[in-house]
């Protein structure tokens, strides 16, 4: 029996979530992670257990149009600098990691206290899940 193109979608963003979800598991370091598409919504999302959110739905949904926007409007740059491996953005409260990929942008918030080192570990093991 062939598949729907809604049963394909769902399946796809059950395999998106479980990249999440194992992208989670690398560090207790690490409070979210969501794949975002190049418009800005969210695929899909998880966060850590038992952490408050420090963003409310609406400056979420913010925050990743400004991110998807950034990146669309870099993709000329790339031409000429190469194409982007990771932004590391840093807050008084977290500090975010952004990675590009073709299914769309993997957005990973960890807790402040990280260093840069293990900020670097993670993206690495990041970029072995996904």
């Amino acid at each position: 029996m062939q598949k729907t193109p809604s049963q394909k979608w769902t399946e796809q963003i059950t395999q998106y979530r479980k990249k999440c979800q194992n992208i989670l598991e690398l560090s207790k370091s690490i409070r979210y992670v969501g794949l975002v598409n190049e418009y800005g919504r969210t695929l899909t999302g998880v966060f850590r257990p038992g952490l408050a959110t420090l963003l409310s739905n609406e400056l979420a949904r913010n925050e990743f149009f400004l991110v998807s926007t950034m990146l669309t409007m870099r993709s000329k740059a790339s031409l000429a600098l190469g194409n982007m491996d990771n932004i590391v953005i840093r807050h008084d409260k977290v500090t975010l990691v952004i990675l590009q990929r073709k299914e769309g942008i993997y957005y990973i918030s960890v807790n402040k206290t990280v260093t840069p080192d293990a900020v670097n570990e993670i993206i690495t093991k990041v970029k072995k899940i996904i």
